[in-house]
């Protein structure tokens, strides 16, 4: 029997694990992961202004593992042997004929006192922190920004910070209290949502200044004390700090002989293999793969990469050389809470469409459609 072992439980690994199973029915599927459940990140947004509860967004997995007939370890990975035909976990050894790891990145918490802001994109306990936070101020400074890994372009999430500023912006012009805050976005990008194309860009900038929400931008962060941001181009004061840092790989990836990239990623080529590994794979923000500068760390871009890993697989099962490999593409509403821009970018073009809530809308509705198949 055919052992394929997949690691994590995101976007990317239940993607997997879906077409795996409809791949061969017959095959023998492991699953690692630290807790059999589903965190929806997408729709974490909501959760500060109320649109969304934690319930809402996480999804307890083991009616889908039952269905999909795969075996769950609930663990840690902590390194891999025998050339990555054997996982280490906390609990044990688990073999496997061919290993899909899709476990994630992790955040670059390393500026001085970054312990004072808030990562929104931390999970769900960090937007219940957010939420909290707000339904107590009546009034102050609320600080939105993000970075990137420096060594590595790709390995940054900034798309999110857009929706927690506009969408708290939004919830506050609804509750009467907008005009007792000040809202300021900083990142050390010049052009901030560049990877979004020229024309986001614009838009983004236009709508800041329609919200009346401040700039700082361009300017090399520095660090964080309680209450304040501090860049090189000067600092300012803040009462609650949302920032996004640049991602890097697990910490079990040094525990491997796995090629990595400059910035601490699993080097992948086209085909989402490994770079010189006997069928292992990875999808989502584990790897580091060659395309386009702009090239997504999103959930539609795991969900991609996942079904090329999966495709090039089973043909090596079979005897065949991996020949499949993913498009490039760029897609996301950013929603204010009430309505929402969709952008979109392949290699060959890339468009914007006005905020219209009719995007709010379908930005929910895809939520619930893709709930659906784990619920």
């Amino acid at each position: 029997m055919t052992r394929v072992t997949v690691i994590g439980a995101g976007f990317g690994a239940l993607t997997a694990i879906r077409k795996l199973r409809a791949a061969d029915a017959s095959l023998h599927i492991d699953v690692i992961a630290p807790r059999p459940e589903f965190v929806y990140f997408p729709g974490t947004i909501w959760i500060p202004t109320g649109l969304r509860k934690p319930g809402d967004l996480v999804i307890p997995l083991a009616n889908f593992f039952r269905r999909m007939q795969v075996n769950y370890h609930q663990a840690a990975v902590t390194g891999l042997q025998d050339n990555g035909r054997s996982v280490i976990t906390e609990k044990e050894k688990i073999g496997n004929d061919g290993l899909i790891i899709a476990s994630g990145g992790r955040f670059l918490r390393k500026l001085p006192g970054i312990e004072h802001s808030i990562t929104p994109c931390g999970g769900i306990a960090a937007t219940v922190e957010i939420r909290d936070r707000l339904a107590a101020m009546e009034g102050g400074t609320l600080a939105f920004g993000f970075a990137g890994n420096p060594k590595e372009p790709s390995a940054m999430r900034g798309g999110p910070v857009f929706e927690f500023l506009f969408g708290i912006d939004s919830w506050l012009r609804k509750q009467g209290k907008r005009d007792r805050f000040k809202l300021i976005f900083f990142t050390p990008a010049e052009k901030p949502g560049a990877r979004l194309g020229p024309k986001a860009v614009s838009g983004l900038l236009k709508e800041m200044a329609r919200r009346n929400i401040d700039t700082h931008l361009g300017h090399k962060m520095k660090g964080f004390e309680a209450r304040k941001v501090i860049t090189e181009g000067g600092e300012f004061e803040a009462d609650l700090i949302l920032f996004m840092p640049g991602m890097t790989g697990n910490e079990w990836f040094d525990n491997t002989d796995l090629p990595r990239s400059p910035g601490g990623l699993l080097k992948a080529n086209a085909h989402c293999q490994v770079e010189g590994q006997d069928k292992v794979y990875v999808a989502g923000d584990s790897g580091s793969f060659p395309g386009p500068e702009w090239l997504p760390k999103q959930a539609h871009m795991a969900d991609l990469q996942a079904s090329t890993a999966v495709t090039n697989l089973m043909a090596e099962f079979s005897g065949k050389m991996p020949t499949d490999t993913f498009k490039s593409e760029l897609v996301c509403i950013v929603d204010s809470r009430t309505s929402g821009m969709l952008v979109a970018r392949t290699e060959k073009r890339s468009f914007v469409l006005p905020s219209s809530r009719l995007f709010h809308w379908a930005k929910r509705g895809f939520e619930w459609m893709y709930l659906r198949k784990y619920r």
